[in-house]
Formats: structure tokens, C-alpha cells, sequence
């Protein structure tokens, strides 16, 4: 049985009460804010969402938050986490919703795989009838995505909807060639700086079919090695369907149309779904298309005009609809000028991810971690046998620009202080960097942004300061559960922290590098992760890939560990100019 969603611990920096609801816990954080589990006065289990405080301080945010939590409310809750509570004139704005008891279709695919053809059907019938009810109150979800479907008993809700998301190209939120969302569950109208001025349901019709055809394959519909990658391919390729069949295939197809006048409505998915069965034929020519049904509705959909951060309402037919509005995401990726570079031509795809990247300022959608939760854990053994590494790739792209974290590491700011551990471990900012040093032989964790990712890149410089020491780069790291490359002086390794109910420690590959590693001398690692692909990089030549990760998200930090049987007390590694590009489920 797959459990609920876990709830971290409280960081220093995080209130433990707020309007009466007593906070026990964190469930999630994003570009504008944080989600917390939390207790009422009665007693009831809700979450409550805080708004960021600089979002906060802008009157015409406090009066777009009230209004957007007045339309959720009008949203059925039997299909969406029901709206509790909310206070805009907080100083912190919030918001109290239900708290879902079940696991996200995320979390669920990664430990247990695809879904069966039944299961499948279901939660395609759910999803759609949540967003008919979304839809029917005017408002339209814009990141609907794995993480955000929760598999609650009974029926599947759709949650992070209509609440306090920054409109694409309003002032003061996001500039005129940014996106706020997945890129992996974007519909090519998101992608277009034309095109998405106007937003219609029709996007969350595209995200319906993304995520159906991830429940039944396991896999990402547009998957690619890097996020502009999975942005061209939304724009100029046909899904990756293999493995879905039937009627519910047709659907999915009709779904990811990349016109989004030639998509059916969330209430056409949901008659079709209803008056078929998973094994039934489904002729294309019962696929309605959104263009006729919109026609035939009037004014059943408002319209999002990004341009002017307000809503356009089509003419009304004995029709009373709410203006659509926007989400507050718990993961924000922002694109900015990349997409742009992209659908012109100036910008050509990477073709592997190694050496320096460009200099650029950091976006602030990253969390830095206030209280780090990071801890020792034993040192893994080699596999007996480890699989050979594949050859170095002669050239390597650099990465694109415009990193989503920089971060020079040179005092605390993304990765914090800590000098906490009882047998002396510390991560310090000392001689201009951030050195990790353990005194036992096994691996030390330092904190790092609280992320999750899933699609990612990260790069840091590291120095090896004595002997037998390896630097650690943990990525999709949910604890107990991840991944690490361990890079030594000799050579790296991929590393894997545990299975699901496991805490198990295994050496996937040895990695060997490219150019010599020495102690003292500064050499770059980079791990670039894309659904089920790993690549690992060391002074700018790939030195490995990896396809079969069982782990689809979780944070990247930085650590130390003793080689095996070499070296001696203290083991330490300086880290220097880390830099991330995300991609949040």
C-alpha cells in the first residue's frame, strides 16, 4: 500500500502558529509559498497555504487573492481539496483547505509503476470530472500534473488550483516572456509568447492527457534530456503513447492535439469516459473538438488574457460565469527568455550538459533551507561487479542559460550552516567555500534548498582537501530515499540510498573520469536528470549515464564521504559556484 503524502518537520524560520491553526509540519513550498500541515482549535487535520511576504506587501495581489479564494470556493469539493478557510488581510495572507489522505499519482507510479487498464480508467474519469467542475466555475487550473492529482478513497482531487499564482506577463510577477508551471504538462499555447496572451480550458484538457498517459505508461509523455528539449518537442512531435491502447488512447490523442481548438472539453472526456469501457472501440469521429463545443456553449469558459492581467469574458448566453484565474503552484519553474530563443531558431537544442555555464542571475522560486535535515548515514560498499561506465562523450553542449539557482557559495544562502552533529560533522563556510568535513568514516549530509525536483540539472565545483575524501551530489533525495554521485580522487560512483521501505546503500556504476582528479585542485561536476535518464559529468566530459532511476524527485545537497579503507580523520571537500536548473512535480 502506497502511504499519503509525508509531512517534514518545521524549519527555524517557519511559524508554528497562524490565524488560530497550529502548524505541525511542512507538505510542500513553491515560487509563491509554503504549505504547511496543520491543526484547527476543533481539532480537524487541514493544510494551510502561505503566501510569499513580498507577494504579500502589493494591495492589488491582497485583492486578487480575495477574490480567487471567493471563486474556489464555488468549486465542488468532492473532486478538489475543499476550501476551509482564508484571511487576505493577514500579514501573511493564507489559505485553510481539506487535507487529502492519500498519496499523489506521482508517488504512485514511482513505487508501484503504470496503472492497470481498470485503475487507469477510473482516475481518467476522475481527473476529467474534476475539471469539469473546475471549469464550470470559471476558473482554470493551469498545473494540473502528477504531484497535483491525489488519490484520495473514493475519487481522485485535483488540488493547487485558482489561488494567488501570478498571472504570465503581469507586472511585478513574472516578465512578458516567462512561464510559470511544468513544462512537462504545458500545452503548446503555453509555449508560445503569442499564443498564450490568451488562455482558454483547453490547457488543462492537454495537461489531462499528459497525465493519464503517465498513469498508463509510467513514463513522461514529452520526456527529453533537458527542459527547452521537452518544451520543442510539446511544440513539433507526436506523444509517446506506447503502451496505452483502446478507447482511452483515442482520447489521450484527441487530448494532446497541439491546436487547441481540435481538443474536446473536460465534460466531452467525461461523457465519452462514462459511455465506454477501457476495452471498447472509440471511432475518431466521436472525439468532439473543443472549436464546436465552445460555439455551442457561449459562454460556458472565460478566457485569461495574460496581456492585461484580467480576465476577458466571451458574450453570455443565460450563463453566469466567474472570470478565470490562476493557482498557487507548489513547484514554479520559470522559463524566461529561453522559450522565446527557442521557438525562433536562435537558440539550438544542448546536446549534453558539461563545463561552465554562462554567467546569469539567480530566479527566486528556490527556498533556501533554514534548518537542514540532513544527517550521517553509513558508507555504502562497492558492488562486487560494477557496470562498466559508457564512453566519454568527445563534446559536450553547455547547458542553457539562465540557471534557475546561482549561488557562489562563499557565506549561507541557499546552503546553510550546520555544526549540530554529535560526532563533530559540520558544512562551514570557511577558505572561500563551503566545506563539508566528517570525522567518521561514513557520509555527512549538508541542508540545500528545500525543492523538490524532478527534471533537473546542478553543477558544483569541488576540491577534494585530503586524502581519501569524496565529494557528494545527492539529487532526487528524499530521505531516506536517493541518489548520489560520489566523486573521488580515483574515480565516481553512482550511488543509491535505499529502495522504498529500505534503507539499503548500493553502488550502481563506477564512473571513470575523463581528466585525472587531484587533491587540491578545483575540478567541475554536473548531474543532468530527465525521467529515467542520468547523465554525470566532471570537468566538462561526460563520464556516465544511467537509465533505469527508480526515484522520480527530491532535492539536491551537497556532502562528504571517507573512500573506502583510505585516508584519515578529517575527510573534507570545499564546494564552490553551484548553480541548478529545475524542473518541480
Amino acid at each position: 500500500m502506497v502511504s499519503p503524502e509525508p509531512s517534514r518537520p518545521l524549519r527555524a524560520a517557519d511559524p508554528r502558529e497562524l490565524g488560530g491553526y497550529t502548524l505541525l509540519g511542512r507538505l510542500g513550498e513553491g515560487g509563491m509559498g509554503n504549505v504547511y500541515l496543520a491543526r484547527s482549535a476543533a481539532g480537524l487535520i487541514v493544510a494551510v497555504k502561505v503566501i510569499r511576504a513580498e507577494l504579500a506587501g502589493e494591495p492589488e495581489f491582497r485583492q486578487r487573492f480575495r477574490s480567487e479564494v471567493e471563486r474556489a470556493k464555488q468549486v465542488p469539493p468532492f473532486c478538489t481539496a475543499e476550501v476551509l478557510d482564508a484571511d487576505p488581510d493577514h500579514d501573511t495572507p493564507y489559505l485553510v483547505v481539506e487535507y487529502v489522505d492519500g498519496p499523489s499519482l506521482s508517488t504512485v507510479v514511482q513505487q508501484r509503476g503504470a496503472l492497470t487498464s481498470a485503475n487507469l480508467h477510473g482516475l481518467a474519469i476522475g481527473v476529467a470530472t474534476a475539471l469539469t467542475a473546475i471549469h464550470g466555475a470559471g476558473v482554470i487550473h493551469r498545473d494540473l500534473k502528477p504531484s497535483n492529482v491525489l488519490l484520495a478513497p473514493g475519487t481522485p482531487k485535483v488540488i493547487d488550483f485558482g489561488i494567488a499564482r501570478a498571472v504570465e506577463g503581469q507586472a511585478g510577477d513574472t516578465r512578458t516572456d516567462q512561464l510559470i508551471g511544468t513544462v512537462a504538462y504545458m500545452a503548446p499555447e503555453r509555449l508560445d509568447s503569442k499564443a498564450r496572451k490568451s488562455l482558454t480550458p483547453a490547457a488543462d484538457v492537454f495537461a489531462w492527457g499528459a497525465v493519464v498517459a503517465y498513469a498508463g505508461t509510467g513514463r513522461v509523455t514529452f520526456a527529453a534530456d533537458s527542459m527547452p528539449a521537452v518544451a520543442v518537442r510539446i511544440l513539433t512531435e507526436r506523444p509517446d503513447l506506447d503502451g496505452l491502447a483502446g478507447p482511452l488512447r483515442e482520447l489521450v490523442e484527441a487530448s494532446l492535439a497541439k491546436d487547441p481548438a481540435d481538443r474536446p472539453t473536460a465534460r466531452d472526456l467525461l461523457d465519452r469516459l462514462l459511455t465506454t469501457s477501457p476495452t471498447r472501440a472509440l471511432s475518431a469521429g466521436q472525439v468532439p473538438r473543443q472549436t464546436a463545443a465552445l460555439a455551442a456553449a457561449g459562454s460556458r469558459y472565460a478566457v485569461v488574457d495574460t496581456s492585461s492581467g484580467g480576465p476577458v469574458r466571451l458574450p453570455r448566453r443565460g450563463h453566469r460565469w466567474a472570470a478565470a484565474v490562476a493557482g498557487l503552484a507548489t513547484s514554479t519553474v520559470v522559463l524566461g527568455s529561453l522559450v522565446a530563443a527557442l521557438l525562433t531558431g536562435v537558440l539550438k537544442l544542448p546536446a549534453g550538459f558539461a563545463g561552465p555555464a554562462p554567467s546569469a542571475g539567480a530566479s527566486p522560486t528556490l527556498s533556501p533551507s533554514a534548518s537542514p535535515s540532513a544527517s550521517p548515514s553509513p558508507s555504502p560498499s562497492p558492488s562486487p561487479s560494477p557496470s562498466p561506465s559508457p564512453s566519454p562523450s568527445p563534446s559536450a553542449s553547455p547547458p542553457p542559460p539562465r540557471p534557475n539557482l546561482v549561488d557562489p557559495l562563499t557565506g549561507p544562502d541557499w546552503w546553510p550552516v550546520r555544526a549540530d552533529d554529535k560526532d563533530g560533522a559540520t558544512c562551514l563556510y570557511e577558505d572561500s567555500g563551503y566545506v563539508a568535513t566528517t570525522l567518521k568514516p561514513w557520509s555527512y549530509r549538508c541542508g540545500g534548498p528545500q525543492d523538490t525536483l524532478a527534471d533537473f540539472r546542478v553543477e558544483v565545483d569541488a576540491t577534494l582537501l585530503s586524502a581519501g575524501s569524496c565529494a557528494l551530489v545527492y539529487f532526487r533525495f528524499d530521505d531516506p530515499t536517493g541518489y548520489a554521485l560520489r566523486a573521488c580522487e580515483d574515480r565516481a560512483y553512482l550511488v543509491r540510498y535505499g529502495v522504498p521501505g529500505r534503507t539499503d546503500v548500493t553502488v550502481l556504476r563506477t564512473l571513470k573520469y575523463v581528466t585525472p582528479v587531484s587533491l587540491d585542485k578545483k575540478f567541475r561536476l554536473a548531474v543532468s536528470g530527465s525521467a529515467d535518464k542520468i547523465r554525470f559529468f566532471a570537468s566538462g566530459k561526460q563520464i556516465g549515464t544511467f537509465d533505469q532511476a527508480e526515484f522520480a524527485e527530491g532535492r539536491i545537497l551537497f556532502g562528504v564521504q571517507p573512500a573506502d579503507g583510505q585516508g584519515v580523520t578529517p575527510w573534507q571537500v570545499r564546494f564552490n559556484n553551484a548553480k541548478v536548473w529545475f524542473v518541480a512535480a
